[in-house]
């Protein structure tokens, strides 16, 4: 065998493993690596090996599966009760850790467009993003979309804080991107991360698209009248399951994660 079969052989090769764990290659989709020390500094766990807190995230990725796919949903709006409750770090840890499942590909959207941030999480500097898409008609949602050099996983950035994010997000233009979203890949999983549900209404706005609400809770801060005045708004709402966040170790985790 000469070297150009060889190579075509090798290029075989590659297609088939590329073909087997469902790796994508973007074409349209522009690919700016993720800044790796700003990712660990803001606590995107799911972005390393051997982190022990990112087993909790398989965890609950392993939940979430089971339910959706029984249900056949694909597509999660992650919000919280009150600002501060880390519902946009537990969207970024949920997309990664989606998109390490060897049959998934991830879609995380930016639709906190108060306050869009999950750029700045990757240390990514995108100046357009949702916001832009949903006010100017003529950009193309693919000149958008960035693959941040993590395997399977695509995001769309907020772009521009915007004041008036509910009635953005309150327009068929917002509902058909999320049909389109959702039923361009069968094997497609997409995060939505919104403002919390007590601040404003975006989240409920969005929740008329998408098919489950995943609501973030911090242990110890959220009390419980805020949180019955969030599933009050929440009611009739899809609502998929509650995440008790920055819940600390106990002593036998740390224990049986040392041994």
């Amino acid at each position: 065998m000469n070297k150009i079969e060889k190579a075509l052989e090798k290029a075989k090769q590659f297609k088939k493993v590329e073909k087997e764990f469902n790796t994508p290659q973007y074409v349209q989709t522009k690919i700016i690596k993720a800044d790796l020390e700003n990712l660990k500094k803001n606590k995107i766990i799911a972005a390393f090996k051997n982190n022990k807190v990112y087993e909790y995230y398989r965890f609950l990725r392993t939940q979430i599966l089971q339910r959706t796919q029984e249900r056949g949903w694909n597509s999660l709006l992650i919000t919280s009760v009150m600002p501060g409750e880390g519902k946009t770090v537990t969207a970024i840890n949920l997309a990664i850790t989606f998109a390490k499942e060897f049959t998934k590909t991830v879609l995380l959207v930016d639709a906190d467009l108060r306050n869009p941030s999950i750029a700045n999480f990757f240390g990514l500097n995108l100046e357009k993003g949702l916001s832009d898409y949903l006010i100017n008609g003529e950009i193309p949602l693919s000149t958008l979309l960035v693959n941040p050099g993590i395997e399977k996983l695509v995001i769309l950035p907020g772009g521009k804080a915007v004041s008036n994010a509910t009635e953005i997000l309150d327009t068929p233009r917002m509902e058909a991107l999320v049909k389109e979203v959702k039923n361009r890949y069968p094997d497609r999983y997409i995060f939505f991360d919104s403002p919390p549900v007590l601040t404003y209404a975006d989240a409920l706005v969005l929740s008329s698209y998408i098919d489950a609400v995943l609501l973030i809770v911090e242990v110890y801060k959220t009390t419980i009248e805020q949180v019955k005045k969030a599933l009050e708004l929440l009611e009739n709402k899809p609502l998929l399951g509650i995440i008790l966040n920055k819940m600390p170790l106990t002593e036998k985790t740390e224990l049986y994660y040392l041994e």
